[in-house]
C-alpha cells in the first residue's frame, strides 16, 4: 500500500509544472511572480487540489485546464503546481470510460434524454460545425454540461477534505517521529562545547547565554533587556 501510494505521489510530482514553465506561458506568466501561489502549506494544498479537480473535470480541454486551474488558484490562494497536476485526472481513458458516461447518466436524472453514443459518433465521423451545432441544442449537450458540473463539485469537496486530512496526518507523523527520537545527552553536550557554550536549541543566544536577540536580525528580546548588536558594544 505504501509503495503504491509512493508511486502515485511521484507520478503527480512529475506532472507538476516548474516555476519556469509557468513563467514561460504568456497566460500564467504574471502569476509566477506571486510566491504564495507556489508554497505548500496546510491551506494552499487542499485549495490547489480542489481547483485542479474542478477544472479538470468540468473543462475537458487540455489547454484550458492548465490555464484555468492556475487562474482559479489566484482568488483562493491555492497551490498552482498541484492544481495543474490534478487536472490530469481527466485523460482520454478516464474521460471516455468514466467522466462522460457518468455525466450523461447524471444529466438524464434531471429529465434530459441524452445518449453518449451520439457524442462518440460525431467524434469518430469527424463531424463539422453544422453537425455539432445541432448536437449543442439537443438534450445531449445540456445533460453532459450539467453532469460534468455535478461531478466537478462533488470531486472538489471530496478532494479538498481528503487533501486536508492527508496533510494533517503528514504533520502528525513528523511530530511523532520528532517526539520519539532519542535524545543524545553526550552528543548535545559535545555540540554545546564545540560552539563555545552556545546551545543548539537556542541559536540566537550569545556565548554568555543571557544576551537578547537583536530585532534587526529577525528576533526579539525580553522586555527591559539591553540590546546587543553585532560589532557594537552593549547599549545601556
Amino acid at each position: 500500500m505504501t509503495t503504491a501510494f509512493g508511486r502515485l505521489a511521484r507520478w503527480f510530482h512529475r506532472q507538476m509544472p516548474t516555476h519556469q514553465q509557468i513563467e514561460a506561458n504568456r497566460f500564467t506568466a504574471p502569476l509566477a511572480r506571486r510566491g504564495e501561489l507556489f508554497r505548500f502549506t496546510r491551506r494552499s494544498v487542499p485549495r490547489g487540489v480542489a481547483a485542479g479537480l474542478f477544472i479538470g473535470i468540468f473543462a475537458l480541454v487540455p489547454g484550458v485546464q492548465i490555464v484555468g486551474s492556475a487562474l482559479l488558484c489566484v482568488p483562493f490562494r491555492g497551490n498552482i503546481p498541484l492544481a495543474v497536476a490534478m487536472t490530469f485526472i481527466s485523460n482520454p481513458l478516464t474521460t471516455l470510460l468514466v467522466i462522460l458516461p457518468l455525466a450523461v447518466s447524471i444529466g438524464n436524472l434531471f429529465g434530459f434524454h441524452a445518449d453518449i453514443a451520439t457524442v462518440t459518433t460525431l467524434i469518430d465521423s469527424g463531424a463539422g460545425l453544422a453537425q455539432w451545432s445541432v448536437w449543442i441544442v439537443s438534450d445531449t449537450a445540456p445533460a453532459i454540461v450539467l453532469g460534468l458540473f455535478v461531478q466537478a463539485v462533488v470531486a472538489t469537496v471530496f478532494g479538498y477534505f481528503l487533501a486536508a486530512g492527508l496533510w494533517r496526518l503528514r504533520i502528525a507523523g513528523k511530530a511523532r517521529r520528532r517526539r520519539d527520537r532519542p535524545f543524545d545527552v553526550d552528543g548535545g553536550q559535545a555540540a554545546t562545547l564545540a560552539t563555545g557554550g552556545v546551545s543548539n536549541s537556542n541559536p540566537g543566544d550569545s556565548p554568555g547565554g543571557d544576551d537578547p536577540v537583536d530585532p534587526d536580525q529577525g528576533g526579539c528580546a525580553a522586555p527591559g533587556a539591553p540590546w546587543h548588536r553585532p560589532g557594537h558594544g552593549r547599549v545601556a
